[in-house]
């Protein structure tokens, strides 16, 4: 994060509480040496990592298997102008152990798309930052225009 953008850095733990609350983030991963995106729905663990379900089929399980992604979610008013967006960085991996699949898969939220063969990923949460900009105010006081 920028520490003089104005707008506030968010702590691990104001970044994780913010992130529970999220219905819908982003997986950033590498496609053909390219960025690539994709919303997807998703859970929490209890140690921050992001579970999510997705089609064993899927480019997403196949590209973020063992590669380090970013995931990211936010909330944002735009009339109020004020929001918050937390990114968490770390190594992802499709859950393949059988008795930690069935405990995160407790955790793990129903696929929006379900597939007869889902898989579980887990995106651990190695780097977490977020900002937030509350009262469409910057950090210095200063109103936004508008």
């Amino acid at each position: 994060m920028y520490a003089n953008d104005g707008f506030r850095e968010l702590d691990r733990g104001e970044c994780l509480r913010l992130l529970a609350t999220a219905p819908v983030g982003r997986v950033v991963y590498t496609r053909q040496a390219l960025p690539a995106v994709v919303p997807v729905d998703f859970d929490l663990a209890t140690d921050g990592a992001v579970l999510l379900r997705t089609s064993a089929a899927s480019e997403l399980s196949r590209a973020v298997d063992g590669a380090v992604v970013a995931f990211e979610a936010d909330a944002v008013d735009a009339a109020a102008r004020s929001g918050w967006s937390v990114v968490l960085t770390g190594r992802a991996a499709v859950v393949t152990d059988p008795a930690e699949r069935e405990r995160l898969a407790r955790m793990a939220p129903c696929s929006w798309a379900p597939s007869p063969d889902e898989v579980l990923v887990r995106i651990d949460a190695d780097l977490v930052t977020g900002r937030q900009l509350a009262g469409g105010r910057t950090l210095y006081g200063v109103p936004l225009p508008g």
